[in-house]
């Protein structure tokens, strides 16, 4: 069999000072490069070379800091290290600098320097053999005795160490695949020792004195874990002691170096975590994916970036509630006086939650329903969602959907991606702990769409019941039953729902108030939680319905009732600053001086005659009177009606007609206005108008010229004036 030759290095190589430890053969070691010689060699060499040859480079440990660029090369140690760069890292701040990370190859000996600028350049002797398939049995009988003894002390030192850490048992595997000539050098980088002795055993170049010098190195760490060993109390009769060291790095067959840090507490979390997976309920599945990626977690280090992803997924794994799930309260009439008092009308909606209800009673596995409540704003389309989780005694979670135009917020994030998070509907349901709870997905009509994909086509798996019983987040990658989770939807229009989707919803009108319906809304819920928020009490303030007949009327033009709300809530402001300054035991005013605008009077509600007002209104009024708020008093706090002229004036002008316009809002009445004059016979349109509007004025103008004789519209020319006043 012929024999296989040695690896050669090169005869010139590029040298690289180091101040940050001793370079062994066989270890890895990072190495911060901020000199100007290396920052130099790592630009020239490293950054534009192409070839393997170019990546070699001799590694010379420099004693003195080199951190100050002086213009003479250093004394350099006449024995170094080629060395393979395996990585190199730059970086801008605080100042340009490289980050290199080398394994060690073979030892060399500089035969003279050929150059000192830009960096570096020397012609070097190689002292070490490397082979790529060396002969183990051929080096233990060269060695002999000496050999088998440091063997004995390396194997004896390894199995002190905790075997079920996975870097002590690969070190323990390579002690015996290994050729036994690396050993020294290796172990000497991975137990404690100073660079000094390190640099005594890189100048060892017989290997007989490497071995004899590394030896008591191996009997002083013996004798200091044995001493670690007695004097450590343990925390439990049973547990191991675990020497935490770091993990082993290897280029091909050479591995790295390990480092004493104490990783008790890590490890306990992650049994913890451990323990938490098997006493889970999730499907199996799931279990098989936390199980395989507990493994891989246990043979992570910590610093991988992965480390913490891989934590962060199990975590949420065993966090999420596979199983865990609240009883719904089936009591049809108590559901029914609690939707009564929390909203008044909107019968069509509360008899659909009914109806859901009752067929929970005969039914208990009925998948929950996709309800999609449309209607204007403020008609209370998201309270409603809240009073129907709270009438079946379920867990709300709301979820604002307006925006939004990334499919990633609903699926969630592939692990691949850096910063990845779970999708909307998986962290909701992390956050109410519970699989059956009632989410309210808020304004999905106001989704968007973005090169980041369609959030309403990543909803239409969420939103079917065929379907979402097997729920796939894309940063889960496991199912999840979404069957029983009960989704409400709101919108102020189908217009902007994609059809797809909106076959997937039940859609329930939420029409606006009417007039009677604001006055009994206002009293029952509005008014009450004005005052409580403003510290008032109905003895201090009386509002009648009269009154907010003319704020609904004369103040607000709504569907809902957002801004009759705002308009009770400035009314209870300014009566808080008159009771605040005492002022409400103040007589009421005649009207003559309140309509000269001297201010915002209070007018109090006296039990006496009319004739009587002007003889009281000098007289102290009793402290419990309440301040009564009439339309004068709305005038002094409110303004001006913004809404002053009334249909009926309107109507009773000649040339005017009523009409109403469609909106996502509600809708509008509209003043349509015609003038008669002298002209061309020209219709002149004014006021935003669609094209259905237009249509429609041609055609009464064409109506007009048909029946031109019988109105009598022959003599002369005219022109009509339309215009349409919203």
């Amino acid at each position: 069999m012929s024999s296989v030759s040695p690896i050669q290095i090169p005869s010139r190589l590029p040298l690289l000072l180091t101040h940050e430890g001793v370079l062994l053969p066989g270890s890895t070691i990072r190495t911060s490069v901020d000199t100007a010689r290396n920052l130099q060699l790592v630009r020239s060499r490293l950054l534009k070379g192409t070839s393997l040859q170019s990546t070699i480079l001799g590694v010379i440990p420099n004693t003195p800091d080199p951190a100050s660029d002086a213009q003479d090369l250093p004394p350099l140690h006449r024995i170094g290290t080629a060395a393979l760069a395996v990585q190199v890292v730059g970086s801008n701040w605080p100042k340009p600098h490289y980050t290199l990370l080398i394994t060690g190859l073979c030892r060399f000996q500089i035969v003279q320097v050929l150059k000192e600028k830009p960096y570096p350049v020397a012609e070097v002797e190689q002292l070490d053999r490397l082979e790529e398939f060396p002969n183990t049995c051929k080096t233990r009988e060269e060695l002999g005795e000496l050999s088998e003894q440091f063997y004995k002390y390396a194997v004896q030192l390894v199995e002190m160490l905790d075997m079920s850490v996975p870097a002590v048992a690969k070190l323990r595997r390579l002690l015996d695949s290994l050729p036994r000539e690396a050993l020294p050098d290796i172990l000497t980088s991975i137990i404690r020792t100073s660079n000094k002795e390190k640099l005594q055993i890189l100048d060892a170049v017989s290997l007989e004195e490497r071995f004899k010098m590394t030896i008591p190195l191996l009997v002083r760490q013996i004798e200091g874990l044995k001493l670690l060993q007695k004097t450590r109390k343990p925390k439990q009769d049973d547990d191991k002691r675990v020497i935490a060291i770091r993990p082993i790095r290897r280029l091909t067959h050479i591995p790295g170096t390990l480092e004493d840090e104490d990783e008790d507490e890590d490890n306990d979390d992650i049994v913890m975590l451990e323990k938490k997976i098997r006493t889970s309920s999730m499907p199996e599945q799931a279990h098989k994916v936390c199980v395989k990626e507990i493994k891989r977690l246990k043979k992570m280090p910590q610093s991988m970036p992965e480390y913490a992803l891989t934590r962060n997924y199990l975590e949420l794994m065993v966090e999420l509630p596979w199983n865990k799930s609240t009883t719904d309260r089936l009591d049809i009439r108590a559901a029914r006086i609690l939707l009564d008092n929390d909203h008044y009308a909107m019968e069509k909606l509360k008899k659909r939650v009914l109806e859901y209800l009752a067929v929970r009673q005969l039914k208990n596995n009925l998948k929950g329903p996709i309800l999609c409540f449309v209607g204007p704003p403020g008609v209370g389309k998201t309270s409603v969602g809240r009073s129907v989780a709270k009438t079946l005694g379920r867990e709300f979670h709301r979820i604002a959907l307006g925006g939004v135009c990334d499919q990633s917020d609903i699926r969630g994030h592939r692990r691949t991606y850096v910063g990845s998070m779970p999708g909307r509907i998986i962290n909701g349901l992390k956050t109410v702990g519970v699989n059956n709870p009632v989410f309210l997905l808020d304004e999905v009509d106001k989704l968007g769409k973005s090169l980041q994909g369609d959030p309403a086509a990543a909803l239409l798996e969420v939103l079917d019941p065929e379907q979402n019983h097997n729920f796939t987040d894309h940063y889960l990658n496991v199912a999840f039953d979404l069957s029983q989770v009960l989704f409400i939807a709101t919108a102020n229009t189908t217009a902007t729902i994609p059809p797809a989707l909106l076959d997937r919803m039940e859609i329930i009108q939420v029409p606006g108030y009417t007039q009677e319906e604001k006055i009994e809304i206002a009293h029952r819920h509005l008014i009450p939680k004005q005052l409580e928020q403003h510290g008032l009490t109905p003895q201090q303030i009386q509002i009648p319905q009269v009154t907010t007949l003319a704020i609904i009327t004369r103040y607000t033009r709504e569907a809902g009732v957002r801004s009759l709300d705002r308009k009770f809530g400035a009314i209870c402001r300014a009566v808080a600053v008159k009771v605040a300054e005492g002022q409400h035991k103040e007589a009421k005013l005649d009207r003559s001086d309140i309509t000269e605008g001297e201010g915002c009077r209070e007018h109090i509600l006296e039990d006496t005659k009319p004739e009587s007002i002007s003889d009281t209104t000098d007289l102290a009024l009793p402290p419990e009177m309440p301040i009564l708020i009439d339309f004068h008093a709305l005038k002094d706090i409110l303004g001006p009606p913004m809404y002053e002229m009334e249909v009926s004036e309107r109507l009773n002008q000649p040339g005017v007609a009523i009409g109403l316009a469609w909106t996502p809002l509600g809708g509008k009445i509209m003043f349509v206005e015609a003038s008669r004059m002298d002209g061309e016979g020209q219709l002149t349109l004014t006021g935003q108008l669609g094209d259905v509007m237009k249509e429609s004025a041609h055609l009464a103008i064409s109506w007009l010229r048909s029946n031109a004789k019988k109105y009598h519209l022959t003599n002369g020319t005219w022109l009509a004036i339309l215009g349409i006043q919203l």
